[in-house]
């Protein structure tokens, strides 16, 4: 039978026992003494408030939260907690309905008491459990607490903690074998559940045990082991509130940059998603930046494997939009890679977007002119229908040729042949317009020049 009152905390129940005993010496010396003051018979009704208060304070704040002992059939299978909203399954059991909810969101088809295939996946409110629990609650002076209503961020019961904790206990492992069998559970967990995605944020210590395995020297790492630690990193960056915390641990990114360099490529391109999305914020940015995870983001885009180049794009977009990362990437041949893919058709949209902004930097465009942007960019204006793309293609022809006089004399064949840019000034996005309307203009005055000349 659970303690209920004043009995339920030790601290209180101290409190209590002082003011008894207060509440004997004063009321024996009220008795015993004929002639007794005034204020003995205040202090007791002071002290007999006092433990009243001290009740009632506690009758009121008594939550479910604490360790009560409350039937096991009021508990549920799945939180191990005292059920809120009861519901029956297809196959009669009872359970919590926000946990069961999600039990079946997360695609499962079987019932987790029984593991019988269920016929259907249709709740039914289990109303006489629900008021045998509230009518228990009241008995024992509880409040009901209100039944959780938001199946995709549902709170962490105590349940979950310890499979949490005791699943990255098992990181710390010496056998291989244990580690692998925990890694795929909390890649899962990671995955489905967004609460544990948030339960990573408590502290830097999970993170830690987490990537356990991967932080060992000369170890080499289980392939599979390694593919599900980085996709559970990917999982928990995903949380917004994670993102920043989990950057700036020390030892995060720079063991996806090295799981950007070997592995699977399923490991090798959720290490660049998780890049990706923790650049997501500007502090991010630079501190991936300066660890030198652009050099291996780009060659793994040189590579071309399907898979793995959109989410480097990705990564590569967001890390270029410090100045800082720009002079980088450029550094690390992002500029040949990423034109080389242009012109071979591939990946157009994403990469256009990527040179466009490269194409701000002298040194970038260099390069562009050298590697002939020039007559490939203008090819591809004439042949896609994107509106988006020619407008990427002209922002970097215009900063190519204001940066490299020697391309007006391309720009000029190209417009006398075909009218590439008088058609884009004609019908091109605004600011597409805007940079052909600058590109002739430019191309007039030199002719005006040379004419007059």
């Amino acid at each position: 039978m659970a303690k209920t009152g004043v009995e339920a905390d030790p601290e209180v129940a101290a409190k209590a026992s002082e003011l008894k005993k207060e509440l004997r010496r004063l009321v024996k010396k009220i008795v015993d003494e004929d002639d007794s003051l005034v204020d003995s018979f205040d202090r007791t009704i002071e002290a007999l408030l006092k433990l009243k208060d001290l009740k009632v304070k506690r009758s009121q704040s008594l939550k479910l939260d604490g360790p009560l002992d409350f039937p096991d059939y009021f508990r549920c299978p799945l939180s191990k907690e005292l059920m809120r909203d009861p519901v029956i399954l297809a196959t009669g059991q009872t359970y919590d309905r926000p946990f069961i909810e999600n039990w079946l969101k997360a695609g499962n088809r079987i019932c987790p008491r029984t593991q019988q295939v269920l016929s259907h996946t249709l709740l039914t409110p289990n109303y006489l459990v629900k008021q045998i629990i509230l009518q228990w609650c009241k008995n024992q002076g509880i409040e009901m607490p209100v039944p959780v209503q938001d199946t995709e961020d549902l709170g962490i019961t105590q349940a979950d903690r310890e499979q949490f904790k005791s699943l990255l206990e098992k990181m710390l492992s010496q056998s291989i074998s244990e580690q692998k069998v925990a890694a795929r559970e909390l890649r899962f967990m990671t995955k489905k559940i967004p609460s544990f995605r948030a339960l990573f944020g408590e502290s830097e210590d999970y993170v830690l045990h987490l990537l356990h395995p991967l932080s060992q020297d000369n170890v080499d790492i289980d392939p599979e082991l390694q593919e599900d630690l980085i996709t559970t990193v990917l999982n928990l960056s995903i949380h917004d509130s994670n993102k920043k915390f989990v950057g700036e641990i020390p030892m995060v990114i720079p063991l996806l940059i090295n799981s950007l360099k070997s592995g699977t490529i399923k490991s090798r391109t959720n290490a660049a998603a998780a890049l990706f999305t923790l650049s997501a914020i500007d502090s991010n940015k630079t501190l991936i930046g300066m660890t030198g995870a652009l050099k291996p983001l780009i060659e793994l885009l040189d590579e071309g494997h399907p898979l793995a180049m959109k989410d480097a794009a990705s990564a590569i977009f967001n890390l270029c939009m410090v100045l800082e990362n720009r002079s980088m990437a450029i550094h690390d041949r992002a500029v040949v890679v990423i034109l080389k893919k242009i012109m071979d058709r591939v990946m157009v949209d994403e990469l256009l977007t990527i040179l466009a902004m490269l194409s701000s930097h002298h040194k970038a465009t260099e390069e562009m002119a050298e590697h002939g942007a020039v007559p490939g960019l203008l090819s591809l204006i004439r042949e896609t229908n994107c509106g988006r793309n020619k407008e990427n293609c002209i922002v970097t022809l215009y900063n190519i040729c204001y940066n490299d006089r020697t391309k007006w004399k391309e720009i000029r064949e190209e417009e006398d042949t075909n009218g590439t840019i008088s058609e884009l000034a004609r019908s091109g996005t605004s600011r597409a317009k805007r940079k052909a309307s600058t590109i002739l203009d430019r191309l007039n005055r030199i002719a005006s020049m040379t004419h007059t000349a």
